[in-house]
């Protein structure tokens, strides 16, 4: 999934109206997966000027870029985490590692060939789905388009059910962005 939309799913699912630390530890956890790729990515566009064709086509798929995916997309170290959370009752901490396993969840089935392994410490096996949300070879026409329609009736229903401002702004912002990143995916491949 693009990662607006896991940041909507995430506040949907783990948001609380009334509570700003647990609707901001949900955002956190639903970015947390991703995060390490864009630092990465943003280094080497940015900073290093590498080519972007090195480093969505190498980089992306190397080993030592697959171990960082592996430790951050781990379901087994999620699980762990949120099972500690459950364990000490901390809302926050729930709302953290359950939209972070809310995004792996996500991801599994819809990662073609550029999937993470995500049973990291037990395995760096990686599931290759027979769908992708992204690419039209396999099934991104249907997912794309599908993923921003859900998203956007999470989007409804978090201005109908929170009240700060903030977090209407916020989920407003990430529909957009959800929406933009759908259509430019659908141009560029």
């Amino acid at each position: 999934m693009n990662t607006p939309a896991h940041l909507i799913f995430g506040l949907a699912a783990f948001g609380k109206p009334d509570a700003p630390k647990i609707a901001l530890a949900a955002l956190a956890g639903s970015i947390i997966p991703d995060l390490s790729l864009y630092l990465m990515v943003g280094w080497h566009l940015a900073i290093l000027g590498t080519d972007p064709q090195i480093v969505f086509r190498e980089l992306y798929y190397s080993d030592a870029w697959m171990q960082v995916f592996a430790i951050d997309n781990s379901f087994i170290l999620w699980g762990l985490a949120f099972g500690l959370a459950l364990y000490t009752r901390r809302s926050w901490a729930i709302a953290l590692t359950g939209a972070a396993l809310l995004h792996l969840a996500l991801d599994f089935p819809l990662h073609h060939d550029d999937g993470r392994p995500q049973f990291w410490p037990l395995t760096m096996w990686i599931y290759e789905s027979p769908v992708s949300y992204w690419d039209n070879r396999n099934g991104g026409w249907w997912i794309g388009p599908l993923e921003a329609l859900l998203s956007t009736a999470l989007v409804a229903w978090i201005i109908i059910r929170f009240r700060a401002l903030w977090i209407r702004a916020t989920a407003l912002v990430l529909l957009v962005m959800e929406w933009s990143a759908s259509g430019i995916w659908r141009f560029i491949f």
